[in-house]
């Protein structure tokens, strides 16, 4: 297989595990998404086992691993502003006073868990996109795109 199909047969199994996630949530089963992407991801490595062409060299580990520092530099930022946020909103929720021994609030008022599952999908994607970008800035640095014919 060549490595544009490659990056197409992921790319294609990335808008299915989407369509499964939706399928998922629709039917209230967590365990379809959760098999789905362990199948999703031995799928993608049978298939890069199958490439023809180089998939990396020296030069490509140097892009990945710079891309890869930078990207956990960015993010460690982003994951702590969350953090600090979800601190603040936290301590102005009514959990202190069910420890009080006050009545419960209503349901409608207690925070809703299952944002969270979307903030870490939201991270997970803010991974990528930081990923990609940075591979991008450091294969044009390092010239990734340039011939090496003479």
């Amino acid at each position: 297989m060549k490595r544009n199909v490659f990056y197409v047969f992921v790319g294609i199994i990335a808008f299915l595990e989407v369509s499964l996630l939706w399928l998922a949530i629709d039917t209230d089963n967590a365990l379809l998404i959760q098999v789905g992407f362990v199948v999703g991801v031995i799928l993608v490595y049978l298939a890069r086992r199958t490439v023809t062409e180089v998939i990396e060299d020296e030069r490509t580990s140097l892009i990945s691993e710079k891309s890869a520092l930078r990207t956990l530099e960015v993010l460690w930022i982003v994951i702590f502003l969350l953090s600090l946020g979800s601190i603040v909103l936290s301590f102005n929720r009514p959990f202190l006073i069910i420890i009080r021994g006050s009545p419960p609030p209503p349901p409608a008022e207690l925070p809703n868990f299952g944002i969270f599952g979307f903030v870490q999908l939201f991270l997970l994607c803010l991974i990528i996109f930081l990923y990609v970008g940075f591979r991008i800035y450091y294969a044009r640095k390092y010239g990734e795109y340039e011939s090496d014919e003479e």
